[in-house]
Order: C-alpha cells, then structure tokens, then sequence
C-alpha cells in the first residue's frame, strides 16, 4: 500500500556527521509514529529514536546510545523524517530502518548502510 523509500546511508570517519531520510511514496492521512530503528550484524533490530506526530511538532524519543548526538525530525507535508546523525562512532556501524506506523498498520523502508570507520 505505501512504501518507504531511504537515503543518505555512506561511509563516515568517525567523530562525522550523516543525514538520512525516509519518505512515503504517497501520501499518507494518519500518521502516528515516525522512528527509525538499526540492526548490525549477528544482532537484533534496536530503535534509535521516533517521533510522534499526533501534536504540532511531535514529541521525540532516543536510545540511551544516540542521546545527544542524533536528532529526528518530521516534515508532515512531504510525509518525510529524517534522522541526523552526529560525532558519529564505530558502534553505529549498522543498516538503518525507517519506521511510520498509522494505526493500526505499520510500514519499514527498505534500510540504509551506515558505515563509520577510519
């Protein structure tokens, strides 16, 4: 029904920056939840951090990891979020996943290599 489609994703040095981006092939009416998650390899997907967009300007939530160096934001009329990702370490070596979830059924992009290494 809608698909998800991300970019950004690269190689970084660590201590670098990266942006990445997820928008809806069409446009959606309801959207609840906005979030991006990862998944390295041999481990299990986290969330990174989502958004709420039931209020003007949502309201954010982050993992403990990313806290104060990555930051989600929305643009409600290109049905697009983004992530923007600081002081990059090696631990965030992973494939990043958007998320949007509008109740009762929730869409995954097709994820994006993130790659931070000297």
């Amino acid at each position: 029904q809608v698909q998800l489609v991300e970019s950004g994703g690269g190689l970084v040095q660590p201590g670098g920056s990266l942006g990445l981006s997820c928008a809806a092939s069409r446009s959606i009416d309801s959207i609840n939840v906005m979030g991006w998650y990862r998944q390295a390899p041999g481990k299990q997907r986290e969330l990174v951090a989502s958004i709420t967009t039931v209020t003007t300007g949502g309201s954010t939530n982050y993992a403990d990891s990313v806290k104060g160096r990555f930051t989600i934001s929305r643009d409600p009329a290109k049905n697009t979020v983004y992530l923007q990702m600081n002081s990059l370490k090696p631990e965030d070596t992973a494939v990043y996943y958007c998320k949007v979830v509008t109740w009762p059924v929730t869409y995954w992009g097709q994820g994006t290599q993130v790659t931070v290494s000297s």
